[in-house]
């Protein structure tokens, strides 16, 4: 399973989605407003799900934050980048 794979299936389990697969979200779609639809509670449900399983370390800067967030690609993207950084 590739990480984006992984991360489909996580975010599907972390926010409880209903009726949605990982098949259903598009690597490349946005997670937030017009792609799969996740609002503001969602990204904070989801980031401190994912600094937990990953150990992952956010930026302060909310701009930066908001591009890792962007899709599924950029956030398996940087998972990667800071999982070669330890």
């Amino acid at each position: 399973m590739t990480l984006e794979e992984e991360l489909k299936s996580f975010i599907i389990e972390t926010l409880e989605l209903e009726d949605i697969t990982p098949d259903d979200i598009n690597t490349d779609e946005p997670l937030f407003s017009e792609g799969l639809g996740l609002d503001s509670i969602d990204a904070l449900e989801l980031g401190m799900a994912l600094k937990k399983k990953y150990n992952l370390k956010m930026n302060e800067d909310k701009d930066e934050n908001k591009k890792y967030f962007y899709s599924v690609k950029t956030l398996a993207d940087f998972i990667r980048s800071t999982q070669n950084n330890d």
